[in-house]
């Protein structure tokens, strides 16, 4: 059992940036992919980006690549997502997941957090 905690969100005028955390509990939390989502108002859940177990792969959505970038302190059970140059289109629920293999389908995240309001602002 993993417990992930978001938090960071807020309100933010476009071309501002923002960063997101996401604390994990458990003792295997280096053992997992952790990834971050997001979801608008009568949308999909979207994948953002995703970082392997020890950190070394990356991987984006290409709405976001060169904008975003995530990482993660192992020491820390901690997961971070760095938003720069954001835009209203960015405007959305985050969400922080873990999976046990390399996946950008929701349905394949095993453990999610509450979730944290991202507002861009034209």
């Amino acid at each position: 059992q993993v417990h992930v905690v978001e938090a960071g969100g807020g309100l933010v005028q476009a071309g501002g940036s923002l960063r997101l955390s996401c604390e994990a509990s458990g003792r295997t939390f280096r053992s997992y992919l952790m990834g971050w989502f997001r979801q608008a108002p009568g949308k999909e859940r979207e994948f953002v980006a995703s970082i392997s177990p020890s950190g070394r792969s990356k991987y984006y959505a290409d709405s976001v690549k060169g904008r975003f970038t995530i990482s993660r302190d192992n020491a820390k059970n901690t997961v971070y997502l760095q938003m720069n140059s954001l835009r209203p289109e960015d405007t959305a629920v985050y969400y922080c997941a873990a999976a046990q293999k390399y996946t950008v389908q929701p349905a394949d995240y095993d453990y999610w957090g509450q979730g944290t309001q991202v507002t861009v602002s034209s």
